[in-house]
């Protein structure tokens, strides 16, 4: 206990300045990020580099204030660094899966598969991107469900994303009865999509016969519009073309009686 006593106050000091560097230096890491949030040249930066390069900053500065607090109290900095290295080969083991999905975050800010905002399908997951950190990269889904996906994973699988081209195509197929008149019929589509305000004329709108059966025809229907207008094209035309088909009279297929008796 005596050795334990003089060992204390012969470290005391250190110890207490180690103390208050560490809070200091917490705190000032805390106003170093909120001023580097404000700086305009972040601001001009995509959202997906500035969220990235922020978090890569902060854990960087957090690196240096431990290896500072660890300097003051006296512990030698060649003894830290082989430690270092040791625990580093132990932990990079334990942690395969931790360090690939950083290598993961960093190649997505290298590579940009996707952005913040884009509406992705990738690793089983689909939704919005809400935000790309080091290790993973937050989806929001259509009813507002958060998604954490590790960023190893994307990296390994197929990324779809829906917004990325400034047009996409709706496609639909409707059916009428066999006896109708396949030209009326498609002249009938075609005027339900030029009445539409979404609806893109180059390329021009396509419907034509795609298939059928013995009591029905099917009409294939593809047309252009902006992306952001996807959804709302996608459910006008299928209102509005049901509903021409009413206003013209044209029969439904007939329903098919399969007799299973033996």
């Amino acid at each position: 206990m005596e050795k334990i006593k003089d060992m204390l106050a012969s470290a005391g000091g250190s110890i207490v300045t180690a103390i208050i560097v560490a809070v200091v230096g917490y705190f000032l890491i805390k106003y170093i990020m909120k001023f580097l949030r404000k700086l305009k040249g972040f601001e001009k930066l995509d959202q997906t580099v500035t969220r990235f390069t922020l978090n890569l900053i902060k854990w960087l500065l957090y690196v240096v204030l431990i290896i500072s607090v660890i300097g003051i109290l006296g512990v030698p900095m060649a003894q830290v660094i082989a430690l270092l290295a040791s625990a580093g080969v132990a932990v990079g083991l334990a942690l395969q899966g931790a360090l690939s999905n950083l290598a993961g975050g960093i190649l997505l800010m290298i590579l940009r598969p996707f952005n913040v905002g884009d509406y992705v399908d990738a690793a089983g997951a689909s939704g919005v991107v809400h935000s790309i950190n080091l290790f993973y990269t937050v989806i929001l889904t259509i009813d507002n469900k958060r998604v954490t996906v590790p960023n190893g994973s994307l990296m390994n699988s197929n990324v779809v994303d829906y917004t990325a081209e400034p047009v996409r195509r709706v496609d639909l197929v409707f059916s009428c009865a066999k006896s109708e008149k396949p030209a009326e019929i498609q002249q009938c589509i075609l005027d339900a999509v030029a009445q539409s305000k979404f609806a893109l004329q180059d390329p021009a709108p396509f419907a034509h016969i795609s298939g059928g059966s013995n009591e029905a025809m099917e009409f294939t229907v593809r047309v252009w519009c902006k992306t952001e207008s996807y959804w709302d094209l996608y459910f006008e035309l299928n209102q509005s073309i049901v509903e021409a088909f009413a206003a013209k009279g044209v029969k439904a297929p007939a329903l098919r009686v399969v007799n299973d008796k033996a």
